[in-house]
């Protein structure tokens, strides 16, 4: 799914978010005096997890820098983003970093992990998004954001197990789009159309878009930066270089590294997940699971109104 990540490498990769920003701080052209500064956080979706190029992780944020730099001017590419990130961790360590690079353009896609843990709380994500939407808005960057499909739908778990993902995702989509419009920013709407049904845009693990499901991600970007007279450079190729995985290559990754994925998971999220299943099935069975759509749409406007 759109940023699904393992967490054993989270707390070393974070400490190393400033040097790799630095390296990874390069235009396509050659960086010149003036040239564009583009920082992207996140986490495995904006690292590029799922489409591989020379042995690392390339993604939607490169094409996009590519995709942004023109004759004219170049473009440095500082991707903050690490595997497994949530919203506390682009708050408190990435935001610090990229501020002190004094970004142009700045990428916040995130919010997808924190559905996935049993500490998830909408009041809090909305107010760590509102304070880092806010901190680059304050330094007239650009910023882009974007909402994400739910991951229960992109792994395929049974309805009475996606629901309750769909609807946290959904929490935290409809929070996105406010503060998007509350603080100008550039939105992308990822959680519906050809990103969220088309499989062909997605890896082998079916937790990350491949590298055909980036190139789409970075040219949705391009279009609303051109929109707005943002960006003069090309807009990134849509189609993939390499074949798209086969069914063989998903099926193999579920029955190896897909098991030991859920097994890890099943420490934190699958003992919440099963009772939120349960009381889904006990309100489908009555006929009243409108309430528990309620409860969620309440939380979402508690939290906004909270800010």
């Amino acid at each position: 799914m759109w940023g699904v990540d393992d967490l054993p490498r989270q707390e070393q990769e974070q400490e190393q978010e400033q040097e790799q920003g630095q390296r990874q701080g390069q235009g396509p052209g050659g960086v010149s005096g003036d040239a564009l500064r583009f920082v992207a956080l996140g986490d495995s979706l904006t690292e590029g997890v799922g489409d591989p190029v020379d042995g690392v992780w390339r993604g939607w944020a490169a094409l996009l820098a590519e995709g942004i730099a023109s004759a004219e001017r170049d473009v440095e590419l500082h991707n903050l983003a690490v595997s497994g990130a949530q919203t506390a961790d682009v708050l408190l360590r990435q935001t610090p970093a990229a501020l002190a690079l004094r970004p142009d353009i700045v990428s916040v896609v995130i919010g997808v992990n924190d559905t996935l843990r049993r500490t998830f709380d909408i009041h809090a994500v909305a107010a760590r998004l509102d304070e880092v939407y806010g901190a680059f808005a304050a330094h007239d960057a650009v910023l882009l954001t974007a909402c994400l499909p739910d991951p229960g739908t992109m792994l395929g778990l049974p309805g009475a197990l996606a629901r309750p993902l769909a609807r946290r995702q959904g929490a935290v989509n409809a929070v996105v789009h406010a503060l998007s419009e509350r603080h100008g920013a550039v939105h992308l709407h990822a959680a519906e159309g050809d990103l969220a049904a088309d499989r062909t845009l997605w890896s082998a693990d079916r937790l990350h878009p491949g590298e055909r499901g980036h190139r789409v991600f970075a040219a949705g970007f391009h279009a609303l930066l051109a929109a707005r007279g943002l960006t003069l450079g090309r807009e990134p190729a849509r189609e993939a270089e390499l074949p798209p995985p086969t069914r063989s290559a998903s099926l193999w990754w579920l029955a190896t590294a897909g098991t030991g994925w859920v097994a890890r998971r099943c420490t934190d999220l699958l003992p919440q997940l099963l009772a939120l299943a349960a009381e889904e099935v006990r309100h489908q069975a009555r006929g009243t699971s409108v309430r528990l759509d309620r409860s969620a749409s309440h939380a979402v406007a508690a939290a906004l109104a909270a800010l």
